[in-house]
């Protein structure tokens, strides 16, 4: 039993569990506007089950289908599955476990969540294989990402408004941009052992020109949805500061200098979807 708690615990620091904020605050910014204010207690907490029980599958499972390729590459060879801290059979059973807790807990939200579960799970799962078919495998990355705010929408109304697809594609392009961003880091392995990637495609300058264009993207629509829901300046405020934000992630990295990147990649992001959140949650609630 001990061995399995230890397993269990390596497993979640290897796929960083707690980096679930990264989308988890666009999904609950969708659930309000769902609802209109704060959804069922019961709806709202099957939404943060299912949210990190699908990524936690596809973070493992991208590690298990990774691992020969993190392997041989240093800046990841000590990642537990190639350095031997866990088994593939493990990290297998964790990624059918939480599939199954993610199948669960959209079950117990409505009909169409349930019956869409499986292409959620296909869809996060299916990034792991991209960079061996496409540059544009961040796309992909952040499209598992994006639907997260579609996917909170049904589980509140039990039906697809197309104005939240906006913030679909907006994720998907934030997503995408701090994932070519990350790639950079990658840029001579992967042109080394043939893995594409935006910077193995386009190097790593031209990259960074093609995340600035994914983040104004994003920021365009932002303003458009707040637009299409009537949210007033509070939410404005926020997509200004979320505008300041990706500017300081810029910043702070440069196609000569990535010492930074963990800095930009993960507590930037964290703090961006908090802020965006936070904003449309309260003019939300301060105008219903």
């Amino acid at each position: 039993m001990s061995s399995l708690w230890k397993s269990t615990a390596v497993t979640l620091e290897m796929i960083k569990w707690e980096h679930s904020i990264f989308a988890l605050p666009f999904a609950l910014t969708a659930a309000v506007l769902a609802a209109g204010g704060w959804p069922q207690l019961r709806v709202l907490g099957w939404i943060i089950v299912c949210m990190v029980a699908a990524r936690s599958a596809a973070m493992a499972f991208n590690r298990l289908v990774d691992a020969r390729i993190d392997a041989a590459n240093p800046r990841t060879a000590m990642r537990a599955i190639p350095a031997g801290a866990l088994s593939g059979r493990f990290v297998g059973g964790f990624v059918l476990v939480s599939a199954m807790i993610f199948t669960l807990g959209a079950a117990m939200l409505n009909r169409l969540a349930f019956a869409l579960a499986p292409v959620a799970l296909a869809v996060v799962l299916a990034y792991s294989y991209m960079k061996r078919v496409t540059r544009w495998s961040h796309l992909v990355l952040g499209l598992a990402l994006g639907i997260a705010p579609s996917a909170a929408w049904i589980a509140v109304r039990g039906t697809l408004d197309a104005r939240i697809v906006v913030l679909t594609v907006a994720v998907l392009l934030w997503v995408g941009g701090f994932d070519v961003l990350y790639a950079c880091q990658d840029y001579e392995h992967d042109r080394r052992v043939g893995l594409n990637s935006v910077p193995q495609a386009f190097g790593v300058r031209g990259a960074f020109w093609i995340a600035r264009g994914m983040h104004l993207g994003m920021l365009v629509l932002l303003c458009w949805l707040i637009a299409l829901f009537g949210l007033g300046e509070i939410a404005a405020l926020g997509v200004v500061l979320v505008a300041l934000l990706l500017l300081y992630e810029h910043l702070i990295i440069s196609p000569t200098d990535l010492r930074r990147m963990n800095a930009a990649f993960f507590t930037m992001n964290g703090v961006i979807s908090v802020v965006f959140f936070a904003f449309v949650a309260a003019d939300v609630f301060l105008h219903r």
